[in-house]
């Protein structure tokens, strides 16, 4: 809840000096480059382990776009007031889901390599996939990936547009219109997120089927993109922006919103395989018993423990919700647990006997990672830090955790 003061001035907009940072994008530019261009190597080495490898990297970075996406959408849609300081990191963010359009394109490529139902003729697997062709094919396949991207891409877009140009002039009709963009945007996210995670990820083993699987992704989703959100707003506080903007008090919210994700991936996660384990069919207990032999039950067990036991504890504690730099290393800690949990879901496919980790997965992560941070540098300029003409802007300033 919040209580409002009637003392708080408004801010005038806050900018990101780029030529400060010109080193650090520089940096970026090079590592992005070069570990793509290994990327390139590894397409020709090792093709098969690098279609994994570059999916897993997508995956992960894609989720947590679509993440950030989701919370500028819920923002809108119930009028948040606290999260307005937020917000256009929020926005600038998500404005790089057409890069991860462009980084799709290898998926599409080495799609024979990570979708065995592409590979299968019709006839030769009746009962399991014949079925399901009206589905499964590619013409349909790529439309679908295609409705997703312009989706996310131009929802992404109109909202950032509206927020940038509600800056100059404080027109209320902005607020308005973003509004009516966020709940056409609510129910398309919910459909483009699950079937893109069907499409994607469920599809390396098209066998396999689980009615809670969209909501899984998306509980790791919305959970690691308010970890970033505390990672970047902490990162623009120690550069010496957003200083009287942001306070303890939204951070004190948006620790709350990570225990609440943690929570829930918990029990999604729990719930789903509670009830395949209960039902006992072979068609759906393979995905789990594959994640629990060898050294992949390890690491399942450290996934169960890193991404709820450990952040769940931490975070029922007010005190690290109200000290950046220990919510950061939380934070931090949950987008990790968030590459491990996409790694669980994608590399078992293709190294079911056992944990076997690839050079290429990590080239894969540092090349699209520095490209992206590249892009946001880039983005980030453009605009002030915040939405210093949004109508709630004074309430989200005032904003105070109730104890």
């Amino acid at each position: 809840m919040s209580e409002r003061s009637d003392v708080v001035p408004v801010p005038e907009g806050e900018y990101f000096e780029a030529n400060r940072f010109a080193g650090l994008s520089l940096l970026l530019a090079v590592v992005g480059l070069l570990s793509l261009g290994l990327c390139v190597v590894g397409a020709f080495v090792n093709r098969h382990q690098f279609s994994f490898s570059w999916l897993f990297a997508f995956a992960f970075f894609f989720t947590i776009l679509a993440g950030c996406f989701f919370w500028i959408i819920v923002h809108h849609v119930t009028d948040a007031e606290w999260s307005v300081v937020v917000r256009r990191q929020l926005e600038n963010l998500a404005m790089l889901i057409p890069v991860m359009a462009v980084f799709f394109i290898p998926v599409l490529v080495f799609r024979h390599h990570l979708y065995e139902w592409m590979n299968v003729a019709p006839g030769h697997d009746p009962i399991h996939l014949d079925s399901k062709r009206a589905y499964l094919n590619w013409h349909f396949f790529l439309v679908r990936a295609i409705f997703y991207f312009a989706f996310f891409a131009g929802a992404a877009f109109l909202l950032r547009r509206f927020s940038v140009r509600q800056d100059r002039d404080g027109n209320p009709a902005y607020t308005l219109k973003m509004r009516k963009v966020a709940f056409i945007a609510l129910p398309l996210f919910a459909i483009s997120l699950t079937f893109g995670a069907y499409d994607w990820l469920l599809g390396l083993d098209y066998h396999w089927f689980s009615t809670m699987w969209g909501v899984y992704i998306f509980a790791g989703a919305a959970g690691s993109s308010m970890s970033l959100l505390v990672l970047v707003i902490t990162a623009l506080r120690n550069a010496g922006y957003l200083k009287d903007i942001v306070t303890m008090e939204h951070y004190h919210i948006m620790g709350k919103w990570m225990l609440s994700f943690t929570v829930f991936w918990a029990y999604i996660g729990f719930s789903q395989y509670m009830l395949i384990w209960y039902a006992n069919m072979p068609e759906e207990t393979e995905y789990f018993i594959r994640r629990n032999t060898e050294s992949w039950n390890s690491l399942s067990l450290f996934l169960v423990i890193g991404r709820f036991f450990v952040p769940f504890v931490l975070l029922l504690l007010r005190s690290p919700k109200r000290k950046a730099q220990q919510l950061c290393i939380i934070a931090g800690w949950l987008v990790f647990m968030q590459a491990v949990d996409i790694y669980i879901v994608i590399l078992p496919a293709l190294h079911g006997v056992g944990l076997h980790v690839s050079i290429w997965d990590l080239v894969s992560l540092v090349g699209m990672g520095a490209t992206l941070g590249f892009f946001y540098l880039r983005i980030l300029a453009r605009t002030s830090l915040f939405p210093n003409r949004d109508p709630r802007l004074l309430e989200s300033l005032r904003t105070t955790n109730l104890p």
